[in-house]
């Protein structure tokens, strides 16, 4: 998936450091493109991360010399401690982001011949997770403005194998919970938010990842809350809580007891979260609330500045997006208001100023690799060669394919700084448009 390869080298460059360099932004808008041979508007790198304290290194080192590698203590420390900081009753830790979703459909039973509907624009684990389980992945399409699922084409893709349906808080925005949640509730399918990009968001009154049946987070070293790899499940339902746990853990509920659950259904793995995992993870969330306040401010501060530009559209977020995490800062962009400078071009531009910026996900309903797993034999015999050869034309997403060409992400680290880094970048899209 080549701009998932890019997205790993952008969050790479955004900690890179160089240079100091310091100019006043309204001569410089005057100035030549970086590109063409002018001066770039910033050449000092944005924030490290990860930010790894002493605190960090003394407690994944108390983890090593006490020997107790295995999930224990600190892993069952951070499950309670994540779920009260969430609202939610219960924590499973897992891994990663990837089988925190794994779980979640294994938890619900999700196998051959269910469908789960996805959104086109998010990471490829959204989709794995239900070719794993041999469902098949529906698509419905993105609102362009939101960069999210498109609420009100979801109930249309509902059937009587639609098992799970997964919204994701694509880049810390939250889903339209609502209109989801009821339509779920309507039709009677549970609802596995993907929160793996939405650490501490928020939808009206709660946190982002406690609305539906659970709620999955990842620790993925780019995140918001990282520890290297690593991830999480919240629910407000035991029944859940402890399938989530005898599946991840060798068919063992939260108590220790074996699950009839699990070994009846032949439905449980190993991908738990070690014990260093669990550590770093309770030292990094020291100063997350204050980490969350100030991408907000700043956020909210560049958009009120991109909206004065024209062909700069900085994604709108629901009504009920009381707090958008900011794991990316997203817009789109129009060439036609940049004189036709195509949109790979205002990227390179926008790099050559000292903004790291990257074009986002492909149409994620078009991977090769979907299809390969499609018409591979299980999925034959379990759907029909009709079923897997009219899934391309089911699964058509025309307003996810013109974002995929206008998306323009930061990364969330740009966005610790003062707030003369938001200038920066307002003054180097200027400096391009000019």
């Amino acid at each position: 998936m080549s701009r998932e390869v890019n997205r790993r080298q952008f969050i790479g460059a955004t900690t890179s450091a160089g240079v100091g360099l310091t100019l006043a932004g309204a001569a410089r808008s005057a100035e030549k493109p970086a590109l063409l041979g002018g001066k770039p508007v910033r050449t000092k790198g944005y924030s490290s991360w990860p930010r790894v304290t002493g605190a960090d290194e003394q407690s994944v080192l108390e983890v090593v010399r006490a020997g107790r590698w295995y999930r224990s203590r600190s892993v069952a420390e951070f499950e309670e401690t994540f779920a009260a900081l969430n609202g939610a009753k219960y924590c499973v830790a897992t891994s990663s982001g990837t089988s925190a979703l794994y779980t979640s459909l294994g938890a619900l039973g999700v196998g051959p011949g269910d469908e789960v509907i996805v959104p086109p624009y998010t990471f490829l684990a959204t989709v794995s997770v239900a070719l794993l389980h041999y469902a098949m992945p529906v698509f419905v399409d993105s609102d362009r403005e939101t960069f999210l699922m498109d609420p009100g084409k979801l109930e249309a893709a509902i059937t009587d194998r639609t098992a799970a349906i997964i919204p994701v808080h694509i880049g810390g925005s939250a889903a339209d919970m609502d209109n989801i949640l009821a339509v779920a509730k309507k039709r009677n399918v549970p609802v596995i938010e993907d929160a793996c990009q939405a650490h501490l968001g928020r939808w009206r009154d709660g946190n982002l990842g406690s609305w539906g049946t659970s709620g999955c987070f990842s620790f993925q070293v780019s995140k918001n809350l990282p520890s290297g790899e690593g991830g999480a499940i919240l629910t407000n339902d035991e029944t859940m809580a402890n399938k989530c746990c005898a599946f991840h853990n060798c068919c063992r509920t939260r108590d220790g007891a074996s699950s009839d659950f699990a070994y009846e259904g032949g439905r449980n793995t190993n991908v738990r979260m070690t014990e260093f995992q669990g550590a770093l993870l309770l030292t990094q969330m020291t100063g997350l609330e204050e980490r969350a306040q100030t991408r907000s401010e700043n956020a909210d501060y560049l958009s009120s500045m991109l909206r004065e530009i024209p062909g700069i559209l900085p994604a709108r977020m629901y009504e009920g997006c009381t707090r958008n995490a900011y794991h990316l800062y997203m817009f789109r962009y129009q060439p036609e208001k940049f004189s036709n400078l195509p949109h790979n071009k205002f990227i390179k531009a926008l790099r050559a100023e000292g903004i790291p910026c990257s074009s986002g996900y492909s149409p994620l309903n078009k991977e090769e690799f979907i299809q390969n797993a499609l018409h591979s034999r299980p999925y034959v015999r379990v759907y029909g060669k009709e079923a897997i050869e009219q899934w391309a034309e089911r699964n058509r997403c025309p307003e996810n394919d013109q974002l995929c060409e206008e998306a323009v992400w930061f990364m969330q680290n740009m966005f610790l700084g003062p707030r003369s880094d938001m200038d920066e970048i307002v003054e180097a899209i200027r400096k391009i448009q000019a």
